[in-house]
């Protein structure tokens, strides 16, 4: 099974900012998709941010640009530059890459999450 590594996350003030980054291994032979999602005690697990290899993004409504998602094709990495942060961002944020392992194998792979506390 393939593990994303995450880094970033921690404390931070209401209208602080924070960076999220994501690597997948380079065995994988394609990914389609990648992004974050996040999930808050006894909420279901929701899109942050999303972009496909074309670069097309997808923001969750309650983005409002305030968060920017950027990858790395070659280097499989992306990562979420958070602004302006509010206590409802407080969350368990986790990273997601959807394509291909190998020729005939789907990839559907998570990172361990990382939590990120919006708080005075």
């Amino acid at each position: 099974q393939v593990q994303l590594v995450e880094s970033g996350g921690g404390l931070v003030q209401p209208g602080g900012s924070l960076r999220l980054s994501c690597k997948a291994p380079g065995r994988i032979f394609r990914i389609n998709d990648m992004g974050w999602y996040r999930q808050s005690p006894g909420r279901e697990r929701e899109l942050v941010a999303s972009m496909d290899r074309d670069d097309k993004t997808t923001y969750g409504d309650f983005v409002k640009g305030r968060f920017t998602i950027t990858r790395d094709n070659i280097k499989n990495t992306a990562s979420l530059q958070m602004n302006n942060l509010k206590p409802e961002d407080t969350a368990v944020y986790y990273c997601n890459a959807e394509g291909m392992l190998t020729a005939r194998g789907a990839l559907d792979a998570w990172g361990q999450g990382t939590r990120i506390t919006v708080s005075s």
